[in-house]
């Protein structure tokens, strides 16, 4: 075989082992809160906690996901980012084991942190690994990737209640961290591949270094506040979705099923999302459509419950397609890897910083109003600030001649 050709299939080897890498770390990026929020009633009745911390437990994917999303490139770019999503897979195992063993309150809420830790690193990395491994087929790499991601927030909501009923609450919470271990083993690999300090693909382009200040951005604002407000938005929905049925007659099984129908909605536009944003040149059209479908689901569950309950939940699940749109454009709003990496830390950190609020103040609203009014009037303000910043956000540009 000539060097040439050896180069070439080591090369096919780098790309297929990517490929299954980031396919299994997305599986992994939400186990850790859809596990858990159909059991908050019997966990509350185990540890003794009531609404104010269910509205805790529901806020802090998005408070880990702003921590972590602003310190993860600062992270990637000393150990590079194969590392750096093997860290968050290692992370994410053994938090949700420690979650798994919890034998009060604040061992519940540790394990969780350090699970959600890795997610919100493995949220940030993800999109500049699709950048540097398949920066030609950023659209179908996208669509896959995203596209798994639902199924990983589908199926722990679908499972967690029957699971919890047949072999404990202990196992629903702990039996996801298999997952996390098996995503862990290909990033050990690619980890090896590497050269470390990891130059992340720009030391042959000085003019690509990231020194640019995305936070001076309207870019980098827009897209923080479309992906914000549709996280506010989404984990809302996660951690309240089943007490709002429950109230309006159903059973805690029937919020699980209603989570679970609110997260497989989600592939419809994570299959669609980001094929069509590439062929858009700007998809503002898109968030329309998620923007309309919000606002349907909410007046059908304020006023109407369990006249409609699938339709309000299919809705549910087209609305939050800025998600697969906002990530989709990190990388079609960058040109490098360095780019991508920064955009995309300073968008979800920021973002999730502004929505980690949402479950807690929904739930708040809901304690101090005692009905359903003020939660979802806070939930259409945030809708309105939504659409305003997409509008920002989907123009076409590309940071690095911004920032």
């Amino acid at each position: 075989m000539s060097p040439s050709s050896a180069d070439s299939t080591s090369m096919l080897r780098g790309r297929v082992l990517a490929f299954s890498a980031i396919l299994l770390a997305a599986l992994n990026l939400r186990t850790a809160v859809t596990s858990v929020t159909p059991l908050l009633d019997q966990l509350g009745q185990t540890f003794g906690f009531g609404t104010t911390m269910t509205g805790v437990l529901g806020m802090l994917p998005t408070a880990s996901f702003a921590l972590f999303g602003v310190t993860t490139p600062m992270v990637a770019r000393r150990i590079g980012l194969e590392r750096t999503a093997l860290l968050a897979m290692l992370l994410a195992a053994v938090g949700l084991l420690l979650r798994s063993m919890a034998g009060g309150v604040g061992s519940l809420l540790f394990g969780s942190v350090v699970a959600l830790a890795g997610m919100g690193i493995g949220n940030v990395v993800v999109p500049p690994l699709v950048k540097r491994y398949f920066a030609n087929r950023v659209g179908t790499v996208s669509t896959l990737y995203i596209t798994v991601l639902q199924l990983g927030t589908m199926v722990p909501a679908l499972l967690a209640v029957p699971l919890a009923e047949q072999a404990g609450w202990r196992v629903s919470l702990g039996i996801w961290a298999i997952l996390a271990v098996a995503a862990a083993l290909p990033w050990i690999a690619l980890a090896r591949r590497r050269p470390h300090p990891d130059p992340l693909d720009t030391a042959a382009d000085p003019a690509a270094q990231p020194h640019g200040k995305v936070w001076r951005t309207p870019l980098a604002w827009g897209m923080a506040l479309m992906f914000g407000m549709t996280s506010l938005m989404t984990y809302s929905m996660f951690t309240w979705l089943p007490r709002i049925v429950v109230e309006a007659g159903a059973t805690p099984a029937f919020g699980g099923v209603m989570v679970a129908i609110f997260a497989a909605l989600g592939l419809v536009p994570s299959l669609t999302m980001p094929a069509l944003a590439v062929r858009l040149r700007n998809p503002f059209p898109l968030v329309v459509v998620g923007f309309s479908a919000f606002l349907i689901a909410f007046a059908g569950l304020l006023f109407a419950p369990m006249k409609a309950p699938w339709l309000w939940a299919v809705l549910l699940g087209i609305g939050p397609s800025t998600f697969p749109l906002a990530l989709t454009l990190i990388n079609l709003r960058t040109r490098t890897p360095a780019g991508s990496a920064a955009l995309s830390g300073f968008m979800q950190g920021v973002g999730y910083a502004f929505s980690c609020l949402g479950p807690f103040l929904f739930g708040w609203l809901h304690a101090i109003s005692g009905a359903w009014y003020l939660p979802f009037g806070f939930l259409l303000v945030c809708a309105l600030v939504l659409i305003s910043a997409s509008w920002v956000a989907c123009k076409p540009q590309k940071l690095e001649d911004v920032w």
